[in-house]
């Protein structure tokens, strides 16, 4: 059984900062990709950031310059530092990862956080 449990959201104003943290535990043999996505009241859910297991990110344009994506492979976590957040930040934010989760397959499966709850006040 395989967990993603993310941490960190809160309520924040304008300009302000948040760090979200990203922890996998359970039966884990190795993590391919790891990304953040974020999902705004009445609309679809959509990619914010994504590093590989070799630690190359890419940013949706909206976050570019403001968010930083990183991972530390030891201990199976993934962080987003949103710096100078604007309100239309504000949503869940869900943590995905490929995650191999038996020794004798090197099949990779996706898994989802439960999400944490980001607020921008203007």
């Amino acid at each position: 059984q395989v967990r993603l449990v993310e941490s960190g959201g809160g309520l924040v104003q304008a300009g302000g900062s948040l760090r979200l943290s990203c922890a996998a535990s359970g039966s884990i043999f190795g993590i391919n990709g790891m990304d953040w996505y974020r999902q705004a009241p009445g609309k679809q859910r959509e990619a914010v950031a994504t590093i590989t297991s070799g630690g190359t990110t890419n940013y949706a344009d909206s976050v570019k310059g403001r968010f930083t994506i990183s991972r530390d492979n030891a201990k199976n976590t993934v962080y987003l530092e949103m710096n100078s957040l604007k309100p239309e930040d504000t949503a869940i934010y869900y943590c995905h990862a490929f995650i191999r989760t038996r020794i004798v397959s090197y099949e990779y499966a996706a898994y989802w956080g439960q999400g944490t709850q980001v607020t921008v006040s203007s």
